[in-house]
Protein backbone atom coordinates (compact mmCIF):
# COMPACT_ATOMS: atom_id res chain seq x y z
CA UNK A 1 0.00 0.00 0.00
CA UNK A 2 3.01 2.32 0.03
CA UNK A 3 2.44 3.45 -3.56
CA UNK A 4 -1.25 4.14 -2.91
CA UNK A 5 -0.31 6.11 0.21
CA UNK A 6 2.14 8.24 -1.78
CA UNK A 7 -0.38 8.84 -4.55
CA UNK A 8 -3.30 9.76 -2.31
CA UNK A 9 -1.34 12.12 -0.08
CA UNK A 10 0.23 13.92 -3.07
CA UNK A 11 -0.98 17.28 -4.41
CA UNK A 12 -2.89 17.22 -7.71
CA UNK A 13 -5.84 19.53 -8.35
CA UNK A 14 -7.31 19.56 -11.88
CA UNK A 15 -4.86 21.21 -14.25
CA UNK A 16 -2.10 20.98 -11.64
CA UNK A 17 -1.28 17.26 -11.73
CA UNK A 18 2.51 17.67 -11.81
CA UNK A 19 3.30 15.72 -8.61
CA UNK A 20 1.15 12.78 -9.67
CA UNK A 21 2.55 12.82 -13.19
CA UNK A 22 6.11 12.63 -11.79
CA UNK A 23 5.21 9.59 -9.66
CA UNK A 24 3.58 7.92 -12.67
CA UNK A 25 6.62 8.55 -14.90
CA UNK A 26 8.90 7.09 -12.22
CA UNK A 27 6.78 3.96 -11.80
CA UNK A 28 6.43 3.35 -15.56
CA UNK A 29 10.15 2.83 -16.08
CA UNK A 30 10.77 -0.66 -17.42
CA UNK A 31 7.07 -1.47 -17.76
CA UNK A 32 6.16 -0.07 -21.18
CA UNK A 33 7.63 0.48 -24.63
CA UNK A 34 6.94 4.22 -24.96
CA UNK A 35 5.78 7.10 -22.81
CA UNK A 36 4.61 10.55 -23.89
CA UNK A 37 2.80 13.51 -22.34
CA UNK A 38 0.15 15.27 -24.37
CA UNK A 39 -0.53 18.99 -24.42
CA UNK A 40 -3.18 18.76 -21.71
CA UNK A 41 -0.78 16.93 -19.39
CA UNK A 42 -2.09 13.37 -19.67
CA UNK A 43 0.52 10.59 -19.63
CA UNK A 44 0.19 8.05 -22.46
CA UNK A 45 2.09 4.79 -21.86
CA UNK A 46 2.20 2.19 -24.63
CA UNK A 47 2.87 -1.53 -24.19
CA UNK A 48 3.02 -3.17 -27.59
CA UNK A 49 1.46 -6.56 -28.09
CA UNK A 50 2.88 -9.52 -29.96
CA UNK A 51 2.04 -10.48 -33.53
CA UNK A 52 1.22 -8.44 -36.60
CA UNK A 53 0.60 -4.84 -35.58
CA UNK A 54 -2.15 -4.23 -38.17
CA UNK A 55 -4.29 -6.96 -36.62
CA UNK A 56 -3.76 -6.15 -32.95
CA UNK A 57 -6.61 -4.70 -30.96
CA UNK A 58 -5.81 -1.26 -29.52
CA UNK A 59 -7.08 -1.06 -25.93
CA UNK A 60 -7.04 2.26 -24.09
CA UNK A 61 -7.11 2.26 -20.29
CA UNK A 62 -7.99 5.54 -18.62
CA UNK A 63 -7.53 6.56 -15.00
CA UNK A 64 -7.50 10.21 -14.02
CA UNK A 65 -4.70 11.76 -11.99
CA UNK A 66 -6.52 14.81 -10.66
CA UNK A 67 -8.52 15.18 -7.46
CA UNK A 68 -11.23 17.67 -6.59
CA UNK A 69 -9.64 20.93 -5.49
CA UNK A 70 -9.80 24.69 -5.67
CA UNK A 71 -8.00 27.78 -6.87
CA UNK A 72 -7.49 30.94 -4.82
CA UNK A 73 -10.17 33.45 -5.78
CA UNK A 74 -9.56 36.33 -3.37
CA UNK A 75 -7.35 37.38 -0.44
CA UNK A 76 -8.98 39.95 1.83
CA UNK A 77 -7.44 42.73 3.90
CA UNK A 78 -7.10 40.44 6.92
CA UNK A 79 -5.26 37.74 4.99
CA UNK A 80 -8.16 35.28 4.71
CA UNK A 81 -8.48 33.39 1.43
CA UNK A 82 -11.64 32.65 -0.55
CA UNK A 83 -11.78 29.68 -2.91
CA UNK A 84 -13.23 28.76 -6.29
CA UNK A 85 -13.99 25.02 -6.68
CA UNK A 86 -12.45 22.69 -9.26
CA UNK A 87 -14.85 19.77 -9.14
CA UNK A 88 -17.89 18.87 -7.09
CA UNK A 89 -17.94 19.49 -3.34
CA UNK A 90 -20.50 19.12 -0.60
CA UNK A 91 -19.59 22.26 1.40
CA UNK A 92 -20.63 20.79 4.75
CA UNK A 93 -17.78 18.26 4.49
CA UNK A 94 -15.22 21.07 4.23
CA UNK A 95 -15.69 22.79 7.57
CA UNK A 96 -12.65 22.49 9.89
CA UNK A 97 -10.52 20.71 7.26
CA UNK A 98 -6.90 21.45 6.39
CA UNK A 99 -5.77 22.55 2.95
CA UNK A 100 -2.52 22.92 1.06
CA UNK A 101 -2.00 26.00 -1.12
CA UNK A 102 0.72 26.15 -3.77
CA UNK A 103 2.41 29.46 -3.09
CA UNK A 104 4.75 31.36 -5.38
CA UNK A 105 7.86 29.78 -3.85
CA UNK A 106 6.55 27.07 -1.49
CA UNK A 107 3.39 25.38 -0.27
CA UNK A 108 1.36 26.74 2.65
CA UNK A 109 -0.94 24.86 4.98
CA UNK A 110 -4.21 26.45 6.02
CA UNK A 111 -7.46 25.58 7.76
CA UNK A 112 -10.99 26.07 6.49
CA UNK A 113 -13.03 28.20 8.85
CA UNK A 114 -16.52 29.60 9.14
CA UNK A 115 -18.53 31.74 11.53
CA UNK A 116 -18.43 30.25 15.07
CA UNK A 117 -21.59 28.44 16.12
CA UNK A 118 -21.68 30.61 19.27
CA UNK A 119 -22.36 33.67 17.11
CA UNK A 120 -24.88 32.11 14.74
CA UNK A 121 -28.55 32.98 14.79
CA UNK A 122 -31.12 30.19 15.07
CA UNK A 123 -31.72 30.51 11.33
CA UNK A 124 -28.01 30.33 10.52
CA UNK A 125 -27.64 27.15 12.59
CA UNK A 126 -30.17 25.32 10.42
CA UNK A 127 -28.90 26.65 7.10
CA UNK A 128 -26.74 24.42 4.90
CA UNK A 129 -23.32 26.04 4.37
CA UNK A 130 -22.14 27.15 0.94
CA UNK A 131 -18.61 27.74 -0.27
CA UNK A 132 -19.21 31.48 0.12
CA UNK A 133 -19.58 30.93 3.87
CA UNK A 134 -16.11 29.37 4.14
CA UNK A 135 -12.62 30.85 4.11
CA UNK A 136 -9.03 29.68 4.55
CA UNK A 137 -6.87 30.88 7.45
CA UNK A 138 -3.14 30.48 6.74
CA UNK A 139 -1.98 32.27 9.87
CA UNK A 140 -0.49 35.04 7.74
CA UNK A 141 -1.01 38.77 7.67
CA UNK A 142 -2.68 40.25 4.61
CA UNK A 143 0.68 41.53 3.38
CA UNK A 144 2.36 38.16 3.79
CA UNK A 145 -0.53 36.31 2.16
CA UNK A 146 -0.74 38.61 -0.86
CA UNK A 147 3.03 38.51 -1.32
CA UNK A 148 3.23 34.72 -1.08
CA UNK A 149 0.03 33.51 -2.78
CA UNK A 150 -1.06 34.33 -6.32
CA UNK A 151 -4.68 34.56 -7.40
CA UNK A 152 -5.37 31.29 -9.19
CA UNK A 153 -3.01 29.27 -7.00
CA UNK A 154 -4.15 25.62 -6.74
CA UNK A 155 -5.46 24.26 -3.45
CA UNK A 156 -6.14 20.70 -2.26
CA UNK A 157 -7.37 19.17 0.95
CA UNK A 158 -4.88 17.54 3.32
CA UNK A 159 -5.26 14.09 4.88
CA UNK A 160 -2.99 11.23 5.92
CA UNK A 161 -3.48 7.79 4.38
CA UNK A 162 -4.56 5.11 6.82
CA UNK A 163 -5.44 1.43 6.93
CA UNK A 164 -8.12 0.22 9.34
CA UNK A 165 -9.71 -3.20 9.36
CA UNK A 166 -9.83 -4.34 5.73
CA UNK A 167 -10.10 -0.78 4.43
CA UNK A 168 -7.83 1.99 3.20
CA UNK A 169 -8.82 5.63 3.59
CA UNK A 170 -7.54 9.01 2.48
CA UNK A 171 -8.43 12.00 0.36
CA UNK A 172 -8.24 11.51 -3.42
CA UNK A 173 -8.84 7.77 -3.56
CA UNK A 174 -10.91 9.30 -6.37
CA UNK A 175 -9.02 8.65 -8.49
CA UNK A 176 -5.54 7.70 -7.35
CA UNK A 177 -7.05 4.23 -7.01
CA UNK A 178 -7.12 4.12 -10.81
CA UNK A 179 -3.55 5.40 -11.13
CA UNK A 180 -2.48 2.66 -8.71
CA UNK A 181 -4.56 0.05 -10.57
CA UNK A 182 -3.06 0.87 -13.97
CA UNK A 183 0.48 0.75 -12.59
CA UNK A 184 -0.13 -2.54 -10.75
CA UNK A 185 -1.70 -4.04 -13.89
CA UNK A 186 1.32 -3.08 -16.00
CA UNK A 187 3.57 -4.61 -13.35
CA UNK A 188 1.63 -7.89 -13.58
CA UNK A 189 1.98 -7.84 -17.37
CA UNK A 190 5.74 -7.22 -17.28
CA UNK A 191 7.55 -9.82 -19.35
CA UNK A 192 4.29 -11.41 -20.50
CA UNK A 193 3.41 -11.22 -24.21
CA UNK A 194 0.04 -9.74 -25.02
CA UNK A 195 -2.02 -10.03 -28.19
CA UNK A 196 -3.33 -6.46 -27.79
CA UNK A 197 -1.66 -3.06 -27.78
CA UNK A 198 -2.20 -1.47 -24.38
CA UNK A 199 -2.44 2.31 -24.11
CA UNK A 200 -2.47 3.09 -20.38
CA UNK A 201 -3.49 6.74 -20.14
CA UNK A 202 -3.23 8.68 -16.90
CA UNK A 203 -5.62 11.48 -17.71
CA UNK A 204 -5.74 15.13 -16.64
CA UNK A 205 -8.71 17.27 -15.65
CA UNK A 206 -11.38 14.59 -15.32
CA UNK A 207 -13.04 16.25 -12.34
CA UNK A 208 -13.87 19.33 -14.39
CA UNK A 209 -15.36 17.61 -17.44
CA UNK A 210 -13.43 14.42 -18.45
CA UNK A 211 -11.19 16.64 -20.57
CA UNK A 212 -8.03 14.52 -20.61
CA UNK A 213 -9.90 11.39 -21.70
CA UNK A 214 -11.38 13.23 -24.68
CA UNK A 215 -8.10 14.67 -25.95
CA UNK A 216 -6.02 11.54 -25.37
CA UNK A 217 -8.60 9.22 -26.92
CA UNK A 218 -8.72 11.48 -29.96
CA UNK A 219 -4.94 10.93 -30.26
CA UNK A 220 -4.89 7.19 -29.49
CA UNK A 221 -7.96 6.22 -31.58
CA UNK A 222 -8.64 3.08 -29.53
CA UNK A 223 -10.67 0.08 -30.65
CA UNK A 224 -11.84 -0.44 -27.05
CA UNK A 225 -11.79 1.80 -23.98
CA UNK A 226 -11.74 0.76 -20.32
CA UNK A 227 -11.97 3.43 -17.64
CA UNK A 228 -11.02 2.73 -14.03
CA UNK A 229 -12.59 4.84 -11.30
CA UNK A 230 -14.32 4.68 -7.95
CA UNK A 231 -18.06 4.31 -7.50
CA UNK A 232 -20.49 4.85 -4.65
CA UNK A 233 -20.71 2.15 -1.98
CA UNK A 234 -24.16 2.36 -0.40
CA UNK A 235 -23.68 -0.21 2.36
CA UNK A 236 -24.19 2.21 5.22
CA UNK A 237 -27.01 3.34 7.53
CA UNK A 238 -30.07 5.20 6.25
CA UNK A 239 -29.67 4.17 2.61
CA UNK A 240 -32.43 1.96 1.24
CA UNK A 241 -31.98 -1.19 -0.82
CA UNK A 242 -33.58 0.63 -3.75
CA UNK A 243 -30.70 3.14 -3.70
CA UNK A 244 -28.08 0.39 -3.87
CA UNK A 245 -25.11 0.96 -6.18
CA UNK A 246 -22.32 -1.26 -4.79
CA UNK A 247 -20.97 -2.55 -1.49
CA UNK A 248 -17.47 -2.88 -0.07
CA UNK A 249 -15.81 -6.29 -0.17
CA UNK A 250 -18.11 -7.72 -2.85
CA UNK A 251 -15.55 -7.33 -5.63
CA UNK A 252 -14.78 -5.00 -8.49
CA UNK A 253 -17.81 -3.37 -10.09
CA UNK A 254 -18.59 -3.75 -13.80
CA UNK A 255 -20.50 -0.66 -14.79
CA UNK A 256 -23.68 -0.98 -16.81
CA UNK A 257 -24.26 2.77 -17.09
CA UNK A 258 -23.91 6.14 -15.43
CA UNK A 259 -24.75 9.72 -16.39
CA UNK A 260 -21.85 9.97 -18.86
CA UNK A 261 -21.87 6.63 -20.70
CA UNK A 262 -23.74 3.42 -21.37
CA UNK A 263 -21.24 0.56 -21.34
CA UNK A 264 -20.96 -1.60 -24.43
CA UNK A 265 -23.15 -4.67 -23.69
CA UNK A 266 -20.67 -7.07 -25.26
CA UNK A 267 -17.85 -5.67 -23.12
CA UNK A 268 -19.97 -6.03 -20.01
CA UNK A 269 -20.84 -9.63 -20.88
CA UNK A 270 -17.23 -10.46 -21.73
CA UNK A 271 -15.99 -9.11 -18.38
CA UNK A 272 -18.66 -10.98 -16.43
CA UNK A 273 -17.80 -14.29 -18.07
CA UNK A 274 -14.07 -13.63 -17.64
CA UNK A 275 -14.49 -12.83 -13.94
CA UNK A 276 -16.44 -16.05 -13.45
CA UNK A 277 -13.87 -18.06 -15.39
CA UNK A 278 -10.99 -16.62 -13.34
CA UNK A 279 -12.97 -16.76 -10.06
CA UNK A 280 -12.62 -13.01 -9.53
CA UNK A 281 -15.31 -11.46 -7.34
CA UNK A 282 -17.41 -8.85 -9.12
CA UNK A 283 -20.68 -6.95 -8.81
CA UNK A 284 -22.79 -4.99 -11.25
CA UNK A 285 -23.07 -1.20 -11.07
CA UNK A 286 -25.66 1.34 -12.18
CA UNK A 287 -24.76 4.87 -11.05
CA UNK A 288 -27.61 7.40 -11.42
CA UNK A 289 -25.36 10.47 -11.27
CA UNK A 290 -21.73 11.14 -12.12
CA UNK A 291 -19.47 9.73 -14.79
CA UNK A 292 -15.99 8.54 -15.68
CA UNK A 293 -13.39 8.84 -18.42
CA UNK A 294 -15.41 6.24 -20.34
CA UNK A 295 -17.80 9.04 -21.29
CA UNK A 296 -14.95 10.95 -22.91
CA UNK A 297 -13.53 7.96 -24.76
CA UNK A 298 -16.95 6.87 -26.01
CA UNK A 299 -17.58 10.14 -27.83
CA UNK A 300 -14.25 10.25 -29.68
CA UNK A 301 -14.17 10.35 -33.48
CA UNK A 302 -16.56 7.68 -34.80
CA UNK A 303 -17.31 6.33 -31.32
CA UNK A 304 -15.56 3.78 -29.10
CA UNK A 305 -17.03 0.77 -27.26
CA UNK A 306 -16.31 1.43 -23.58
CA UNK A 307 -16.81 0.04 -20.10
CA UNK A 308 -15.76 1.10 -16.61
CA UNK A 309 -14.31 -1.05 -13.86
CA UNK A 310 -15.11 0.63 -10.56
CA UNK A 311 -13.78 0.25 -7.03
CA UNK A 312 -16.63 0.62 -4.50
CA UNK A 313 -15.85 3.54 -2.18
CA UNK A 314 -17.59 5.06 0.81
CA UNK A 315 -17.66 8.80 1.52
CA UNK A 316 -16.76 9.92 -2.02
CA UNK A 317 -15.46 13.47 -2.45
CA UNK A 318 -14.41 13.79 1.19
CA UNK A 319 -11.04 13.44 2.93
CA UNK A 320 -12.03 10.03 4.35
CA UNK A 321 -12.87 8.12 1.17
CA UNK A 322 -12.65 4.42 2.04
CA UNK A 323 -12.20 1.30 -0.09
CA UNK A 324 -11.76 -2.44 0.60
CA UNK A 325 -8.36 -4.00 -0.13
CA UNK A 326 -9.95 -7.08 -1.72
CA UNK A 327 -11.89 -4.88 -4.17
CA UNK A 328 -8.66 -3.13 -5.13
CA UNK A 329 -7.00 -6.46 -5.90
CA UNK A 330 -10.04 -7.79 -7.76
CA UNK A 331 -9.95 -4.74 -10.04
CA UNK A 332 -6.28 -5.30 -10.86
CA UNK A 333 -6.89 -9.01 -11.45
CA UNK A 334 -9.86 -8.52 -13.79
CA UNK A 335 -8.20 -5.73 -15.76
CA UNK A 336 -5.06 -7.86 -16.19
CA UNK A 337 -7.11 -10.87 -17.32
CA UNK A 338 -9.04 -8.70 -19.78
CA UNK A 339 -5.85 -7.41 -21.42
CA UNK A 340 -4.60 -11.00 -21.77
CA UNK A 341 -7.82 -12.19 -23.45
CA UNK A 342 -9.38 -9.12 -25.08
CA UNK A 343 -8.38 -10.29 -28.55
CA UNK A 344 -10.93 -13.12 -28.18
CA UNK A 345 -13.83 -10.71 -27.87
CA UNK A 346 -16.10 -9.08 -30.45
CA UNK A 347 -17.22 -5.69 -29.15
CA UNK A 348 -18.79 -4.17 -32.26
CA UNK A 349 -22.48 -3.71 -33.12
CA UNK A 350 -22.32 -5.43 -36.54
Amino acid sequence: MELLKELTEAFGAPGFEDEIRNIVLRELKGLVDEVSIDKLGSVIAVKNGAGKSKKRLKVMLAGHMDEIGFVVKHIDDKGFVRLNPLGGFDPKTLIAKRVMIQGIRKKFVGVIGTKPVHLMSAEEKTKMPTLKDLFVDMGLTAGEAKKSIAIGAPVTLVQQFMEFGDLVSCKSLDNRIAVWTLIKTLQKLKGKPSSVDVYAVFTAQEEVGIRGAITSAYHVEPDVGVAVDITIACDMPDISDAEHVTQLGAGTAIKICDASAISNPKLVSFLKKLAEKKKIRYQMEILPQGGTDAGGMQRTRGGVPVVTLSVPTRYAHTVVEAAHKKDLQATVDLLTAFLQEADKGDFGYN
